[in-house]
């Protein structure tokens, strides 16, 4: 049974799965389209992605792909942990420009589900990290953009200085979120990917 948490942006989800145990080792479900369509999660995923990150203090992002190439996202650790950490890009929203971050741990059974319409990013916090992701649209070049990671308007938590990350190039030159312009942005009322009505086997 996956248990759903909503976070404090609603359109993002924590989700923990069971995991089965006997004398072989253990057991989990990882990802179920129907146990998703019950739990109000309406998105149908395209793609497995995964990356290594060699050094704690890794950071990647902050992604977002234009629509129509939108992407949601399901994010899970297979060794290591990471803060993981979306930011609300949907104009018009009451959490515009506000984050979530959880830390998601090789330990646990969670997963972290993203809709589209947020910019996406995670530092890692142990050597040799490997994350495992979902994505509901193709990588399209064209349509991708991104927000600096340290933006201080942003107000994310990062555990550690600027000047100890690991950042690539391309995403040290992201600009912050002030100076995208809005035809780079989302639009609201609804979510991209995700239905509004949770329902089903939810937590909170």
């Amino acid at each position: 049974m996956m248990r759903v948490a909503r976070q404090p942006i609603p359109d993002i989800l924590l989700l923990t799965g069971d995991r089965f145990q006997d004398g072989r080792g253990w057991f989990r479900e990882t990802y179920s389209g129907r146990t998703f369509a019950e739990a109000g999660i309406d998105v149908a995923f395209v793609q497995d992605n995964e990356s290594c990150s060699a050094r704690a203090g890794t950071v990647r992002g902050l992604h977002y792909q234009l629509s129509p190439f939108a992407q949601a996202k399901l994010m899970r650790v297979l060794k290591g942990a990471i803060l993981d950490v979306a930011v609300d890009l949907r104009i018009g929203s009451p959490t515009f420009g506000r984050h979530v971050a959880v830390r998601l741990d090789a330990g646990r059974d969670d997963a972290l589900f993203i809709a589209a319409g947020f910019a996406h990013g995670f530092c890692t916090l142990v050597d040799d990290t490997v994350v495992s992701y979902k994505v509901s649209a193709l990588y399209a070049p064209k349509y991708e953009r991104g927000i600096r990671w340290d933006d201080p308007a942003l107000g994310i938590p990062w555990p550690l200085a600027a000047a100890r990350a690991v950042v690539s190039p391309k995403d040290a030159a992201w600009p912050p979120l002030a100076a995208v312009s809005r035809a780079e942005l989302f639009t609201r009322p609804s979510a991209i990917g995700f239905a509004r009505n949770v329902s089903g086997v939810v937590a909170s």
